[in-house]
């Protein structure tokens, strides 16, 4: 499952100049309740981000927005472009910015940063929520969190594709699969990539083994992009083949690990490792 942007990119005509706004404060006022956007509760100001203001530049070249932040360095979760064009736009564009179904953009919690880019006749602006996955969440948390919605989805029956499983009973944390797992995902994303098979050849059995699991049967999943425990769960229930692993009533223990690297593809990778000790 990859990340994906959001773009939104809106066209305004303007006739007639106005006094010159600071776009960077007057954007923050409108988040923070004082301008036209009706809004609940006052919103974290933008803060503005150089990478952003590069990509708002190369936006203005032509380029996508997702082309566009991967030019300027930027990784985002989440992001959207405003781009306002006319004869004394520069002094406007607030002003227009603030009407209408535009204020969705400009008052969207899901975003943290900002960029701008102005010329005698545009205003481009690149909004966006950094690439932070699990920010603030350990790893024993993101752990325990996999398994409660692990045991949450094998306390019911489903079907994995065309196999029908009944409810199975919860599988325990087992520190031992945890360890395998986190060495998986961390050797993802370090060298950048996704398989079951290790970069040294190793099988989800053999990486087990090498943890000080004894087994009697054992089985892995694996998932990249995903930001939350949720997300990747919910993407394991999905896959026929993962959600069977998942609902394997043999299983009686689990571990899970997550890691992370900003620089490769996906930018989290996920291991989970069920097994059945002798």
């Amino acid at each position: 499952m990859r990340l994906r942007n959001l773009a939104c990119w809106i066209f305004f005509a303007v006739m007639t100049p106005a006094s010159a706004n600071d776009l960077y404060a007057e954007i923050n006022r409108v988040r923070a309740g004082d301008g036209s956007c009706p809004i609940a509760n006052a919103l974290p100001p933008l803060l503005p981000r150089t990478a952003l203001e590069r990509a708002a530049k190369d936006l203005a070249r032509g380029n996508s927005l997702s082309n566009s932040l991967d030019r300027a360095g930027y990784r985002s979760t989440r992001s959207s472009a405003l781009t306002a064009n006319g004869d004394g736009v520069a002094e406007n564009a607030i002003a227009l910015l603030a009407r209408g179904h535009y204020c969705t953009q400009l008052i969207d919690a899901g975003l943290s940063e900002i960029g701008i880019y102005r010329d005698a006749r545009s205003v481009w602006i690149v909004m966006a929520a950094p690439f932070a996955p699990l920010a603030g969440v350990s790893e024993e948390t993101a752990g325990q969190r996999v398994l409660d919605l692990v045991n949450q989805a094998r306390a019911m029956p489903r079907s994995c594709g065309s196999v029908a499983f009944n409810a199975a009973p919860p599988v325990r944390w087992n520190e031992s699969l945890a360890t395998a797992s986190r060495q998986h995902a961390e050797d993802m994303a370090r060298h950048n990539y996704f398989s079951h098979g290790g970069r040294d050849g190793s099988d989800p059995a053999q990486r087990v083994e090498r943890a000080g699991y004894r087994y009697r049967s054992t089985g892995e999943n694996i998932a990249a992009g995903q930001m939350k425990p949720e997300e990747v769960v919910a993407t394991w229930i999905k896959s026929p083949p993962h959600c069977a692993n998942l609902m394997n009533p043999v299983y009686t223990e689990m571990g899970a690990a997550f890691a992370v690297n900003a620089k490769s593809e996906m930018g989290i990778y996920w291991t989970q490792a069920f097994g059945t000790p002798r």
